[in-house]
C-alpha cells in the first residue's frame, strides 16, 4: 500500500466531502447568470492585453507573465507598474482554450479569470490547480461562442471537487510536482541535445578550401514527371505539401490519386531514397528523406526532388547538408516573392556542396544519426520517452484525484 492510500486509510477510510466550486474558491469578478449568495468574495486583479505583453517583457526578470496561452515570459516590478499582482492563484481564459495555469508569487495577467482559495487549510491552490487539470475537458466544453469562445463560470462553479484533508492533498501535490519536474528536467535536455546536435552538424559539414564542391545539379541524378496517359488504372499516394511534419520532416498523411482524380499539381514520382524540399513557403525548409514506406509515390509541385548519384553521394549525406545553416542561408538570400516567398527548383541545384569519399560521408552520417534519433525518434529517442512519463504521470494524476464521496446523512 503506498503513502497516499495509508493517509486516505488513515484520515478518510469512508470517502471524503465533495463541493462546489463556489463554496470553496474567489474569483476576480461577479458572473452573469451566478446568484450573489455564490459570490460573497471577489479579488480584483487588473490584467492587461496581449499586445501590452511584448511591450514589457524582460527576460530576466521576476514578474511572471500570466498569459491566456502557453507562452511563458516574465517582467520587471517596474515594467509591470500598477499591473503588478502577487498571490497563490489558478487561472483559465477568458478567451480562447481551457490553458489552465498555477502560480505563486509576483505575477502580470492577461484576460484570464482567476480563482484561489477561501481557506489553503481546506482547500490547497495546488491541488485545485491538479484536479482542475483533470478536468481540462470538461472545462473546456464549458467554452461557447461563434468567434473567440468564452467559458460558461457558471458551469464552471458549480463543478465538484473533492476535498480529502490537507495531509493527503500535499502528498498528491508532491508525487505530481515530483513527476511534472521530470518531465520539466526531460524536456529541457531535450532542447539541450536539439542545441547539441546543430553545433555537431555545422561542425561536420563546414569545409574549407581543400574540399571540392560540386553543384546539386551535377551529383544528383535527373527526376522523371508522371505520364497520366501512360498510368492508367494505377494507385499512388500522393504527397502534397502539407504532408510534411515541421516539427521532424516526417510524412504524416498522403492521399490516394490515379489519373482519373489526380490534381493538377501531382505530377513528380519519387523513389526510395529521394530528398524532398519544399520550395514554397509556408513549407519552405520542410524536407524529407523517402524511406521504403515511400517509393515510387507522386509529389506535389512544390516539391524540389533531389536524387542523389549514389556512386557519388550518400542521400542521408545529402539531407543532413540540406539541414546546414549554409543551405538555409542560401535558401534566405535566394528567395523571391514579398507575400509568398519561394525558391525555384533551378536555383535549389545550383547550391554546391562537398564532395568527400563515400566511407567519410558514412562516418559523419553515422555521428549525425545517433543525435536525429535521440532528439526526434519517436520510438527510441528522448521524444519517447518524454511521451511515456506524460502518459504515466497522467495515469497517476486521474489515480490520485479521484476520490469516493461520503454517504450523506440524514440530519434529523
Amino acid at each position: 500500500m503506498n503513502e497516499v492510500e495509508k493517509l486516505i486509510k488513515k484520515f478518510c477510510p469512508d470517502g471524503v466531502e465533495f463541493k462546489e466550486l463556489w463554496e470553496v474558491t474567489a474569483w476576480d469578478k461577479k458572473f452573469n447568470g451566478l446568484e450573489k449568495q455564490k459570490q460573497k468574495k471577489v479579488i480584483s486583479y487588473p490584467y492587461v492585453l496581449a499586445n501590452h505583453f511584448k511591450k514589457i517583457v524582460y527576460k530576466d526578470g521576476n514578474v511572471r507573465l500570466l498569459s491566456t496561452g502557453k507562452y511563458v515570459g516574465w517582467t520587471t516590478e517596474e515594467l509591470a507598474g500598477k499591473n503588478l499582482c502577487q498571490g497563490e492563484v489558478v487561472a483559465i481564459p477568458w478567451g480562447g482554450k481551457a490553458t489552465i495555469k498555477y502560480y505563486k508569487g509576483k505575477f502580470v495577467t492577461a484576460d484570464n479569470r482567476i480563482a484561489t482559495s477561501f481557506d489553503i487549510k481546506i482547500l490547497s491552490n495546488k491541488f485545485l490547480y491538479y484536479w482542475m487539470l483533470i478536468n481540462n475537458r470538461l472545462i473546456e466544453s464549458f467554452y461557447r461562442g461563434s468567434g473567440i469562445k468564452h467559458p460558461n463560470m457558471r458551469k464552471v462553479l458549480h463543478m465538484r471537487i473533492p476535498l480529502p484533508p490537507l495531509p493527503v492533498q500535499e502528498k498528491i501535490v508532491k508525487i505530481l510536482d515530483n513527476f511534472t519536474e521530470l518531465e520539466t528536467e526531460l524536456e529541457t535536455e531535450l532542447e539541450t541535445r536539439k542545441k547539441q546536435y546543430g553545433f555537431y552538424r555545422e561542425e561536420l559539414l563546414s569545409f574549407g578550401d581543400e574540399v571540392k564542391f560540386e553543384r546539386l545539379d551535377e551529383v544528383c541524378l535527373k527526376t522523371e514527371n508522371i505520364r497520366w496517359k501512360e498510368k492508367k488504372n494505377v494507385d499512388y499516394q500522393y504527397i502534397d505539401l502539407s504532408s510534411v511534419n515541421r516539427n521532424n520532416d516526417e510524412i504524416i498523411g498522403t492521399k490516394i490519386i490515379n489519373s482519373i482524380n489526380a490534381p493538377s499539381r501531382a505530377q513528380q514520382i519519387i523513389l526510395e531514397d529521394d530528398v524532398i524540399f519544399g520550395t514554397t513557403r509556408p513549407t519552405l525548409k520542410r524536407y524529407s528523406l523517402i524511406t521504403k514506406k515511400y517509393n515510387n509515390q507522386i509529389c506535389s509541385t512544390g516539391f524540389c526532388i533531389l536524387r542523389a548519384n549514389k556512386k557519388e553521394l550518400l542521400p542521408k549525406f545529402l539531407f543532413f547538408i540540406l539541414k546546414s545553416s549554409k543551405f538555409y542561408n542560401y535558401i534566405e538570400n535566394n528567395q523571391e516573392g514579398a507575400s509568398y516567398p519561394s525558391i525555384s527548383n533551378l536555383k535549389v541545384k545550383n547550391f554546391k556542396i562537398p564532395i568527400l569519399s563515400i566511407s567519410e560521408q558514412e562516418r559523419i552520417v553515422k555521428i549525425l544519426d545517433k543525435f536525429d534519433a535521440l532528439v526526434n525518434d519517436i520510438s527510441t529517442g528522448l521524444p519517447a520517452e518524454i511521451k511515456v512519463r506524460k502518459k504515466q504521470y497522467e495515469y497517476y494524476r486521474e489515480k490520485l484525484l479521484t476520490f469516493k464521496e461520503l454517504p450523506k446523512t440524514n440530519d434529523n
